[in-house]
């Protein structure tokens, strides 16, 4: 009798589970007949993939080891908690394989999710909502039909209970998102809008380079608006800074032939090295953008208001060559006053930079190995980013050239680390007896 009753089982079981694969199938024919395939056209497909790389969609929907595009990647919100980016690739169950072109627009530019949810604003709906109909189509088209799937779910987002409904985020797009698409100024050069454009959509600069209001949101939108990329609030440990042509506060002192380059490679000698998302931003995306591109964005950077945010001196302009610390072995260096000085900080520069930065700190003549004189990442009015350099150092790759630099994390405990990052910011980020006459 028990084993009749456990063929019965199986057999119901077995036809359940054959119930579910049909439905199954049924479900993946039907989301796959809702797909636009007009669309599938070679030439719009590889415009989609230039703008997915313009867009930096990689950066955030690839976690690390991980497919690109298969999403899991942890984004660490003040105040919200953890979210994990989504699966884009064209994966009929954990992507977006059965999406609509509409289900795609309405998700990538007014921050609503396939099940009519409304998206949490890490995804830059708010600065994609500027992106064309035609650019629309085009990344849709790269997306469903330019991208292996890949059958991967993301992890769960770790959301603080009680900020975990959705039905604000409806408030809060109608508050703050913009939710209309790029006007041209038909008052400027076409170069000038085409860099306009991207700045204020694809590239979404603004996400980390713009000030946020209580809300988290961001408080503008293009140079119409007050305080447009004039630094951004710390993220994950990093700070945008004031991109605005500002000559103190900004990047005003910076040339155009500097800014292109700093754009395409992260590295100006003597100025400026990138790290962290922006070396993402670099390597996933600017450095592989057309030059036109690149032009129009620094044309029209170079064209927005000038916004002071209170910095007496250009972060680019700081520090001195540590001449006090070149010293023969076993010497005692000439800024030793007790057993427990202030030179600490230099004995552990000089046990851990020196040998790349250079004993002075003037690093390399080529720039290989940058200065830390004159260096706008030391310069800079808060030492986040500086100290997130010395955590965690610096990766990127850029035409096939690989700079690391490694982090000291775990070399170095918390006082160690305090020791040496303030006898960085006391000899680097300091004006220099010139520069503070001059300012007196």
């Amino acid at each position: 009798m028990k084993f009749a009753m456990a063929c019965i089982s199986a057999a119901v079981l077995s036809g359940l589970l054959a119930v579910d694969r049909v439905m199954a199938q049924e479900a993946w024919e039907q989301a796959a007949e809702e797909v636009n395939r007009e669309l599938d056209q070679p030439a719009l497909i590889e415009k989609g993939r230039y703008l997915a790389i313009a867009g930096d969609c990689q950066a955030c929907h690839t976690r690390a080891g991980g497919a690109p595009f298969a999403g899991g990647r942890p984004m660490k919100i003040p105040l919200l908690g953890t979210l994990y980016s989504s699966n884009i690739t064209p994966d009929i169950q954990q992507g977006i394989g059965g999406w609509s072109l509409e289900e795609f627009d309405d998700a990538l530019r007014r921050g609503i999710g396939r099940d009519g949810r409304n998206l949490y604003p890490a995804m830059p709906y708010d600065s994609y909502s500027r992106i064309s109909d035609d650019d629309i189509k085009a990344l849709y088209a790269y997306f469903m039909f330019g991208l292996e799937p890949v059958h991967d779910t993301p992890p769960a987002n770790k959301i603080r209970r009680a900020l975990s409904a959705r039905w604000p985020l409806a408030i809060w797009n109608f508050l703050f998102a913009p939710g209309e698409p790029f006007t041209p100024d038909p008052q400027r050069s076409a170069e000038w809008n085409r860099g306009a454009y991207l700045v204020q959509s694809l590239a979404h600069c603004g996400e980390c380079h713009t000030p946020r209001g209580i809300a988290f949101q961001t408080k503008a939108h293009n140079e119409t608006d007050k305080g447009f990329l004039a630094g951004g609030p710390v993220l994950d440990g990093w700070q945008a800074y004031n991109i605005t042509p500002h000559p103190i506060s900004g990047i005003g002192q910076w040339s155009s032939e500097q800014l292109t380059r700093y754009l395409k490679t992260g590295h100006v000698n003597r100025l400026a090295q990138a790290g962290g998302p922006m070396a993402e931003a670099i390597e996933n995306s600017f450095a592989k953008m057309t030059d036109g591109d690149i032009a129009a964005m620094v044309t029209y950077l170079r064209s927005i208001p000038p916004i002071d945010s209170g910095e007496k001196y250009p972060r680019q302009s700081l520090g001195s060559p540590a001449t006090q610390v070149i010293i023969k072995r076993g010497n005692t260096l000439a800024i030793d006053r007790s057993p427990n000085s202030r030179s600490d900080g230099a004995r552990l520069y000089l046990g851990l930079c020196a040998s790349c930065h250079g004993v002075d700190g003037t690093g390399s003549r080529d720039g290989y190995y940058p200065s830390l004189v004159y260096n706008s990442t030391v310069g800079a009015k808060s030492d986040h980013n500086l100290r997130q350099v010395i955590l965690h150092g610096i990766s990127r790759t850029v035409g096939g050239e690989e700079i690391m630099m490694p982090g000291f994390a775990s070399e170095l405990d918390e006082g160690q680390r305090k020791r040496l990052l303030e006898y960085l910011r006391r000899q680097f980020a300091t004006p220099s007896k010139g520069d503070a006459a001059a300012q007196n």
